[in-house]
């Protein structure tokens, strides 16, 4: 089978992988769009998750043939590329309708009675809540999506446990994905979750092309051209050619850039919180089940027909496209104190106040306080003409835009019905802005 896509071209899907594509879990991402709440604000954003994740497949599937460039494929080789290839696949499969702002109304993680041998040791008897990587890995493990894998299963030798632990990032057994003495988990799940996955590596390109900006290009073929494994002490890490830091920054700053101006648009934070407020007083109206069969039925256009035959006046807010007014915006702590003295002043005439507040680092896994806090750090690969010699370190150490970047940008807003407020209040409200 062949998917013509307009970010990656021409991309061939295995005969053994058709059955996945074609289960009612994968489908089921048809009806997810990639960005939620975005598509009020850039019209071509309807892209969904059932693209994007055959796009992160493409690229994993070019990520494992450069890091294999030159070798000869063993059946241990053609194992571990399709256990890849299918975290890449299945890693959002379990994602709730309107991306992440359903997560809220989830059930409790021990009511999706995950197999024990799927989950890690601080899960066996947690009492969180469930996230959309549980239901990815119940999908996985213990659902009507398992019989859809049995054709790569049966070619291939793959075990549905080491996908799941791929995209979990922690497994049991390196022995599965080890060859010839080392073993390549590390890297390969770098490649599903990490500063350069290839989840990133799509998104922000398909993002970028759906929503009509730039801000999400970068150089994709030179960036996988550089990859290379880091072999330290038997296990391979992802690491990149010395050559192609300065590419990987920009890799950094156009996801940067894309969540500045596009992830955390005012309108489309403000519709996420409106959601909210939703859930929050008509609490029982909407629901997502344990249930991993019932769980299919969940998808953007089941969440909006319940919002649409809702007396809720904040569902009928989102089904009409109806924020309330942004009065003010914050981006350093100085604005950020005129913005609490305007919450104060409005709360205190009884007006209903929506904040919001988006905070973008950097990396999550370059803190300022936690330079390596991922158990797997990407490396750069120097490889010195003189002797042969091969040299790693910590990308950190290559490029300075952790330390540049290494606090968060916060950006926080207020918003109100503005017919609520007299000319008297307004100018007070622009009175007190004008003070700081």
């Amino acid at each position: 089978m062949e998917v013509r896509d307009p970010v990656h071209g021409s991309i061939h899907i295995l005969k053994e992988e058709e059955p996945i594509i074609r289960a009612d879990f994968f489908q089921r991402l048809r009806n997810i769009k990639q960005l939620g709440f975005s598509e009020y604000i850039f019209p071509g954003a309807t892209h969904t998750r059932f693209i994007h994740s055959i796009g992160v497949m493409r690229v994993g599937e070019m990520s494992f043939d450069r890091l294999f460039k030159g070798v000869e494929l063993t059946k241990e080789h053609l194992r571990i590329k399709e256990t890849f290839k299918l975290a890449c696949l299945l890693h959002d499969i379990g994602h709730a309708p309107l991306s992440h702002s359903t997560e809220v109304v989830m059930p409790k993680l021990k009511d999706l009675k995950i197999p024990k041998e799927y989950l890690v040791a601080r899960d066996l008897n947690s009492d969180r809540q469930a996230t959309h990587e549980d239901y990815t890995i119940k999908a996985i493990a213990d659902s009507s999506l398992a019989h859809s894998l049995r054709e790569v299963e049966k070619t291939f030798g793959v075990e549905r446990k080491y996908i799941a632990d791929l995209i979990r990032g922690e497994t049991s057994d390196h022995e599965y994905f080890t060859i010839n003495g080392i073993s390549y988990f590390p890297l390969l799940h770098q490649l599903v979750s990490s500063e350069l996955d290839c989840d990133r590596m799509d998104y922000l390109l398909r993002d970028s092309y759906f929503c009509g900006v730039s801000y999400g290009s970068y150089d994709l073929d030179w960036l996988l051209d550089n990859l290379e494994p880091a072999i330290i002490d038997g296990k391979a890490s992802l690491g990149i050619s010395e050559r192609a830091v300065i590419t990987f920054d920009d890799f950094l700053l156009s996801r940067y850039h894309m969540f500045i101006m596009v992830y955390f648009h005012y309108r489309a934070v403000c519709l996420e919180k409106l959601l909210q407020r939703y859930f929050k007083t008509s609490p029982y109206e909407y629901l997502i089940p344990a249930d991993i069969e019932k769980y299919i039925e969940h998808d953007d256009y089941h969440l909006m027909k319940v919002l649409r035959h809702s007396n809720n006046p904040y569902a009928k807010a989102i089904v009409n496209n109806q924020t309330p007014e942004k009065i003010f915006e914050s981006f350093n702590s100085s604005q950020l104190k005129t913005l609490e003295e305007v919450q104060k002043y409005l709360e205190s005439l009884n007006i209903e106040v929506i904040r919001s507040s988006s905070t973008g680092r950097l990396s999550k896994y370059y803190a300022a306080d936690k330079p390596n806090n991922n158990e797997y750090t990407m490396k750069v690969v120097r490889n010195s003409k003189m002797g042969g010699r091969t040299e790693y370190f910590d990308i950190n150490e290559a490029t300075d835009l952790f330390h540049k970047f290494q606090k968060s940008h916060a950006i926080n807003r207020l918003h109100c019905d503005l017919g609520m407020l007299s000319k008297a209040n307004l100018d007070e409200i622009n009175k007190i802005i004008s003070a700081n």
